[in-house]
């Protein structure tokens, strides 16, 4: 068992090539599973996307064990945001005809494993020119991405009569953009009182992750590496010293164009 457990710890924490290919191969599974989940939400659910479901949720229930199993902290793991997305996804995967009709939009939490992981990270800095350069504004994209399809089905199959418009789907996402971005054309409203309290939670919370997003992109553009002595985590892609107190800095970069 110390031999797997050793084995496993080198897979997601090793720098190894590969190691460094089975998380990249990690994260293209993460990716291609959110990609059915957003298509297989407001499915009818047969048989064999009963199957399909299930076994996902058994391949993602195996990754999480073989994570937790490998935490020096686990109680922390455990508790971390990404791993509770992690435990909804697997619970609604391994139940799916319960889930399949109601919840099942909470499998769009997948996404919040996208690229979270510190060691996947550490890979993209040293390999990605672009996602160096680009770090905050992927991150922020990728949670305003998950916030978006998530609101979309809580819309899609709390809110939607199905039976009033043709495309419930695209009414669902148009609405949501449309009240996240606060333009507010009119045409699709809630209604209820928990209708109109849910467009005010994706308003406030919508706003705020385009804020993020529009930061990310337009600042002038850093890396991320905390300096050894006063902790300052922002760089210029070729700081060579840190700027709030001169400490030299080893940052891992491939160079500026």
């Amino acid at each position: 068992m110390l031999k797997l457990k050793s084995r496993l710890a080198a897979l997601y924490e090793g720098t190894s090539r590969g190691a460094v290919r089975f998380r990249y191969s990690v994260i293209t599974f993460d990716a291609l599973t959110i990609l059915f989940f957003i298509a297989t939400a407001h499915v009818e659910h047969g048989l064999l996307l009963i199957a399909i479901s299930q076994l996902l949720g058994v391949i993602i229930g195996m990754d999480l064990t073989a994570r937790l199993w490998i935490a020096k902290n686990r109680k922390a793991f455990f508790w971390q945001v990404y791993t509770l997305a992690d435990v909804v996804v697997i619970v609604t995967l391994l139940l799916d005809p319960l889930f399949s009709g109601s919840l099942a939009f909470l499998r769009i939490l997948r996404a919040l494993r996208l690229i979270h992981s510190y060691h996947l990270l550490r890979d993209l800095r040293r390999d990605s020119t672009f996602f160096r350069r680009n770090e905050d504004a992927l991150l922020a994209g990728i949670n305003l991405f998950v916030f978006i399809f998530a609101t979309t089905m809580a819309v899609l199959i709390f809110f939607i009569d199905e039976t009033q418009t043709q495309s419930p789907y695209i009414d669902a996402l148009y609405f949501t953009v449309a009240t996240l971005t606060t333009t507010g054309f009119g045409d699709i409203t809630m209604a209820s009182p928990a209708g109109k309290m849910f467009s005010v939670f994706v308003m406030v919370v919508g706003v705020a992750l385009f804020v993020r997003l529009a930061q990310a992109i337009f600042q002038p553009q850093k890396v991320r590496y905390t300096c050894p002595t006063c902790g300052l985590t922002r760089h210029d892609i070729d700081a060579v010293h840190c700027k709030h107190c001169g400490e030299q800095l080893k940052i891992l970069t491939g160079g500026v164009d």
